[in-house]
């Protein structure tokens, strides 16, 4: 039995299926409608600790606790754009190609009483040098739609990996371990 209804903070379905395989089923999901221009001079942790806190904030009831999550990506000080266009897309892929880049998560849990706990992961991700034809390829496939540095991790940009470090549920877009533990502190019981 779980102490209070969960809301997801996040209108992501792979964060509904990653919550789903540690046997987290939340009560309602509700996509926080926020601004996520990265600040001026904003480096990439606190950025995304600042949007994983305002997306729960600004779901924040009385009666539910809210889980709230945001994934960069980063090269560098570089924060990667959520790939929105081809253009978006070919351009993080190019600068991806044959480099080492960073993918963290912040995790924030909000509980009725207004206690707030967070977690943020990072991993560490190296891509193969990639082709013209290796990029094209992809930009055709539409995985990179809407995704943290034009890729997905989980589909075919899985073959482009060369090295990982860290969680490879953080790179999907929740880690699993700091989630479960976040909510395990607050007496829910996962299986």
């Amino acid at each position: 039995m779980n102490p209070y209804p969960l809301v997801l903070a996040s209108a992501s379905p792979r964060r509904l299926s990653l919550l789903a395989q540690i046997g987290v089923i939340p009560d309602r999901v509700i996509a926080s409608d926020i601004d996520e221009t990265p600040l001026r001079n904003e480096q990439p942790r606190p950025y995304a600790r600042r949007m994983a806190l305002t997306k729960a904030r600004a779901l924040d009831r009385a009666d539910a606790a809210v889980l709230g999550a945001d994934t960069v990506v980063a090269v560098g000080r570089r924060i990667l754009p959520k790939a929105e266009t081809e253009a978006d897309a070919r351009h993080c892929l190019t600068l991806l190609s044959g480099r080492r880049h960073r993918v963290m998560t912040a995790v924030v849990l909000i509980t009725p009483g207004g206690r707030i706990t967070e977690r943020l992961v990072e991993s560490i991700v190296t891509f193969a040098r990639l082709t013209g034809r290796d990029i094209d390829a992809y930009i055709g496939s539409g995985e990179w739609s809407g995704k943290a540095g034009g890729y997905a991790i989980q589909g075919r940009a899985a073959g482009f990996i060369r090295f990982l470090s860290g969680s490879h549920s953080n790179v999907v877009g929740l880690p699993l371990f700091e989630t479960a533990s976040l909510l395990r502190g607050q007496g829910w019981s996962l299986p």
